[in-house]
């Protein structure tokens, strides 16, 4: 694998009515649901990790931790953001944090937290899921 010297990645997401935690299956109010937060961190992490991957390899999530601070309502933008933190063999621990975005960027801190991920062989893992 090739380390990349700084891993890190920004996304920038907009909250729809398929984003709410009443549409995900979280709660009943019409605002960002915590599920999709997490899925939007996950894919920061993704994002900031896939550049470093040899071919054939892949990570897989295996450890989160996340707060979710404040509401973002539909239609608000939202960016999410992923840092190396640390790493030792095929573990990469990442610090992850979300924050509303308005005309002036990025503002009020949405949801912050830490994923873990592990550097696999694609084709190993799956070969040992007995199906």
């Amino acid at each position: 694998m090739t380390q990349v010297p700084s891993a890190e990645a920004a996304l920038h997401f907009t909250v729809t009515d398929d984003d709410t935690a009443a549409a995900v299956g979280s709660g009943t109010l019409p605002v960002l649901g915590t599920p999709r937060l997490l899925a939007w961190c996950e894919a920061a992490t993704c994002a900031a990790i896939d550049p470093a991957l040899a071919p054939g390899e892949t990570s897989v999530g295996t450890r989160i931790q996340l707060e979710h601070l404040a509401p973002s309502a539909v239609g608000q933008a939202v960016e999410v953001t992923a840092r190396l933190a640390y790493a030792d063999g095929r573990l990469r621990r990442f610090s992850v944090a979300a924050r509303n975005v308005g005309p002036e960027g990025p503002g009020k801190l949405v949801g912050s937290g830490e994923i873990t991920r592990v550097v696999v062989d694609g084709e190993r893992f799956l070969s040992r899921i007995s199906g």
